[in-house]
């Protein structure tokens, strides 16, 4: 049976647009996502086939396009919805954060684990500042795995200075699942600070994102 032949009230968009988005299960909000589903399977059957197929939402969100497009019903098309999708949450958090400031440690954890949320490989990101540490930007410095000397300190000092920063918080992450920052995360952040202090920047912190776990080297006493 097609979902426009279900009563009304068992609808999911109708459901959604009386009760809210939270009050969908996660089938119910992948079907509203997928719209259509596919030759004798509605949209809700196909949602439900995706999270049995990948086992959670969370590796769902988290295959690749490959993988994505081995469930029949599924390809390179919803894929890019999906991942667009994604991206816009980050950026509206971003956004958010650009008019309030991250004027504390929880707030940017928040904005840390969004903007790292779903990423598979490892990143370091530098977030400059203005006076009242207001975002300016947020840009990926570098892609792959860290080491002391993947980051040129004069790359960063020439962003910084370019968006007139005056402060910055360095932050990468572990998909490992592991946010203990290691010794060459260490000295990486000693050298950032250093070369960064020569024209008045400051390194606020530098943030270790592993899943929903989030060290601060700053409140470690690492910085």
């Amino acid at each position: 049976m097609r979902i426009t032949e279900w009563p009304e009230e068992q609808r999911p968009r109708e459901r959604l647009l009386r009760a809210g988005a939270t009050a969908l299960s996660d089938t119910e909000l992948l079907a509203i996502f997928l719209r259509v589903g596919v030759a004798g399977k509605s949209a809700v059957a196909l949602a439900r086939d995706m999270l049995e197929h990948f086992g959670s939402l969370h590796r769902l969100l988290h295959a690749s396009s490959s993988e994505f497009g081995r469930l029949h019903g599924l390809g390179p098309a919803k894929y890019a919805q999906l991942q667009a999708a994604i991206e816009l949450t980050r950026r509206a958090v971003g956004e958010e954060f650009q008019r309030t400031g991250l004027c504390s440690p929880d707030a940017v954890r928040h904005y840390l684990r969004n903007q790292f949320a779903l990423q598979t490989h490892e990143s370091f990101v530098v977030l400059f500042l203005d006076v009242k540490n207001r975002l300016i930007r947020s840009s990926e410095m570098f892609r792959g795995t860290l080491t002391h000397t993947s980051v040129y300190p004069r790359e960063v000092v020439k962003a910084a200075l370019h968006c007139n920063a005056a402060g910055v918080i360095l932050a990468h992450n572990h998909p490992s699942g592991v946010a203990e920052p290691s010794e060459a995360d260490l000295r990486l952040t000693s050298a950032l600070a250093q070369a960064l202090a020569l024209v008045d920047i400051r390194v606020l912190d530098h943030f270790v994102v592993a899943g929903t776990q989030v060290h601060s080297f700053a409140e470690h006493g690492q910085l």
